[in-house]
């Protein structure tokens, strides 16, 4: 009997590529060339394609997860501001 060969599929290649180099080069390399990535998108597409990308990623959170995510998240921010500002004003005092 043949034996089949069993490739990878292009998904488990990149995958195993990305393990490797990670092992290999660590986090900051992966750092460094996202924020090489960030620096360069910012130069080609400005200010406009950030507000739309924005725009459009808080449709989408907005339509998948609903009116009371959003009075949650500002909730926690809102207690967030306040101990700083607690924290800010016993600071003050000593």
């Amino acid at each position: 009997m043949a034996e089949e060969k069993k490739g990878m599929t292009v998904k488990e290649a990149g995958h195993k590529g990305g393990e490797k180099v990670a092992r290999t080069h660590g986090k900051e390399f992966y750092e460094n060339i996202g924020h090489k990535g960030g620096e360069e998108t910012a130069k080609t597409h400005g200010h406009e394609f950030y507000e739309e990308i924005g725009k459009k990623g808080g449709e989408k959170v907005a339509e998948t997860r609903g009116k009371e995510f959003y009075e949650q998240i500002g909730h926690k921010g809102g207690q967030k501001v306040k101990k700083l500002i607690e924290e800010g004003k016993c600071e003050e005092k000593k």
